[in-house]
């Protein structure tokens, strides 16, 4: 049985969803799984440099509704071309990579076509879709209709049995994993953190997309408490977003431009060397409406490069870390109990040397993505066994 992938976010693509099905694809078999992703100007020369079976298409939904005619068409298309794949890949099965708009897709070929399909949630997909009636029905219709549904949390499934009815037994839960043979740990080095501009600075990071239930403002406003206390601190923001011209207003009103540094996106080894100078990786979230964090990679990348994490006390990030033990979960909502966490771990460096060592253990021993993918796998298989036959 071939099984067909559908999901417009996918390398060259950058979000943690498409490294998420990028691990874990290139894993399988290649007979036995497709890729049908999202176009990017870059895809050429980064698909010349794998094996998989991919197919680009324009799966970019501005709209993932359907109260326009252009949306009703652009979905029609695609569905379209997503059968004529199926057919020339002999596709048995469609991973839809989210409920909408991959998983309505999906439903559209199966109308035409009887191919069952699955679909992954990662939490704040379900969460979204409540703040709109029609968002809420059609993602009810794709989930219904699916064979099986992959919440990469346990927030994500709780969701899911809560608010959507999902069965238990239809659910199979894929937590993401990380490369722990890339993100390794490494020893201080003055000349890496000069060139960051850490030179004689603790550094704590904070990595992703500059969004507001990534709770960077509320971390400013921590950093303004601390400054003084600590006067070597700095507050690394990696990453670029909408947020970005409100944060510096923060800066500017806090006065902490000099604890503050913005160093804007970086490649994979700006990345990877990021993770292993700093002292603390943070990430400061908080649900924002219905916006949550619905897991947190980049915590495990941390991690991984045996740094202790700070995360906030919502969404699947607590699924992430073992608090107290290789990192602090606390409420950020408001600053006071961030500043207090942060506070207490800068003050004892000793105990950040243990979560550090003890973070790249639990990595090793539970998120490896190779382990990730044979659970993958095995997963597929059963969802594959429990699909009706056509």
């Amino acid at each position: 049985m071939s099984a067909l992938l559908l999901s417009d976010i996918f390398p060259p693509k950058t979000g943690g969803t498409g490294r998420l099905f990028w691990e874990i694809y290139r894993r399988l078999p290649r007979e036995a799984f497709a890729v049908a992703a999202g176009a990017h100007p870059d895809a050429p020369a980064f698909d010349a440099t794998h094996t998989l079976r991919v197919t680009r298409l324009p799966l970019e939904m501005r709209n993932r509704g359907i109260a326009s005619f252009g949306s009703i068409r652009h979905y029609f298309r695609t569905a379209r071309a997503v059968r004529r794949l199926c057919r020339a890949e002999g596709v048995r099965m469609i991973h839809a990579a989210r409920p909408l708009s991959e998983g309505l897709v999906a439903r559209l070929v199966k109308f035409r076509t009887g191919i069952p399909y699955c679909c992954f949630s990662h939490g704040e997909d379900i969460n979204i879709a409540r703040t709109s009636r029609e968002l809420s029905w059609l993602t009810r219709r794709v989930l219904n209709g699916a064979t099986a549904v992959f919440p990469s949390s346990a927030f994500a499934r709780e969701l899911l049995r809560r608010d959507w009815g999902v069965p238990e037994a239809k659910m199979h839960l894929l937590h993401p994993g990380v490369d722990c043979s890339y993100f390794v740990p490494a020893a201080r080095s003055d000349e890496a953190r000069a060139r960051f501009g850490w030179a004689g600075r603790t550094v704590v990071l904070t990595a992703g997309r500059l969004q507001r239930r990534k709770g960077h403002d509320v971390f400013i406003e921590v950093v303004a408490r601390l400054r003084e206390r600590f006067p070597q601190l700095l507050y690394a923001i990696v990453g670029s977003g909408e947020e970005r011209e409100r944060l510096d207003a923060l800066v500017k009103q806090h006065n902490v431009s000099a604890h503050v540094q913005f160093v804007g996106a970086l490649d994979d080894a700006g990345l990877l060397a990021a993770y292993q100078q700093c002292d603390l990786f943070a990430l400061p979230n908080r649900a924002v409406g219905n916006d949550v964090e619905g897991f947190g990679m980049v915590l495990l990348e941390a991690q991984a490069c045996g740094r202790p994490v700070l995360a906030g006390a919502s969404g699947g990030t607590a699924e992430t870390l073992a608090p107290g033990e290789t990192g602090v979960l606390v409420p950020c909502d408001r600053a006071d109990e961030p500043a207090a966490a942060l506070a207490e771990l800068l003050s004892d460096p000793a105990r950040l040397e243990r979560m550090g060592a003890a973070a790249r253990a639990r990595m090793e021993a539970t998120f490896d993505w190779p382990a990730r993918a044979a659970e993958a796998a095995r997963v597929f298989a059963l969802s594959c066994h429990d699909a009706p036959r056509r």
